[in-house]
């Protein structure tokens, strides 16, 4: 039987555990020994890039913001996107999940770090948003378990009203923003559209082989209309 292997661990703001191990072949990471994502279970993270950069119109050198490092695969997706003008700012608030990347996982997405394209910032993504007006074509958001199950408390003003319009404020017109959820949160899609979005929600599999949808992935664009987008 093999086991998992405990690679490394901190501490988050709030003093809850955070840690990377390893069984497999496969990396994962858990809070409080839960897991949160792992590296055998990745095609909600291709889907959010991909709709966070589903653009109306293209662009050749989009600046997208992604909240939340975490095993690089949104990253890798986004930068497969983007194109080679392409600015890709992550702001990621442990300094040690970076760290780990470069270290652990550089055979998976670390390496991804050091594409010129990219800029790391050790902090938080709300911080990002609040000083970026008019700075970005699109902005993904996978720091929490959705817009009602934080992995810190403080992270619920990204989803309230006044973390909105500041996320409304910092996109370009015609931008996007995408947030992952792990379960349906009909609430929030109704924020997202009252809010001056046009609003959709995308179901998306755990993994390939899944036979039904286990997440859900949120979006909203900057289009003047409170349209809806054709959820799927």
């Amino acid at each position: 039987m093999i086991r998992f292997r405990n690679l490394a661990e901190t501490r988050t703001p709030d003093g809850s555990r955070f840690s990377l191990h390893e069984h497999d072949g496969e990396y994962f990471l858990k809070l409080n020994g839960r897991q949160l994502m792992g590296s055998n279970s990745t095609v909600s993270e291709f889907l959010l890039a991909d709709l966070a950069c589903a653009f109306r119109k293209p662009r050749s050198s989009p600046a997208i913001l992604i909240g939340g490092l975490g095993l690089g695969f949104s990253l890798r997706r986004v930068l497969e996107l983007s194109g080679p003008k392409a600015f890709v700012q992550v702001a990621e608030l442990l300094p040690e999940i970076v760290a780990w990347n470069r270290r652990f996982l550089a055979g998976l997405n670390g390496k991804l770090l050091d594409d010129p394209r990219v800029e790391i910032v050790t902090g938080d993504v709300f911080d990002c948003i609040r000083k970026a007006p008019g700075r970005f074509d699109a902005i993904l958001l996978d720091v929490d378990n959705g817009p009602t199950s934080f992995v810190q408390a403080k992270n619920s003003r990204i989803y309230n009203s006044g973390g909105i319009s500041l996320i409304r404020r910092a996109l370009r017109p015609g931008g996007r923003v995408a947030f992952w959820s792990a379960e349906p949160e009909p609430a929030f899609l109704a924020r997202l559209s009252g809010s001056g979005f046009a609003a959709g929600e995308f179901e998306a599999k755990a993994h390939e082989r899944a036979k039904r949808a286990a997440h859900r992935i949120y979006v909203g664009e900057v289009t003047g209309e409170r349209e809806a987008f054709t959820s799927r």
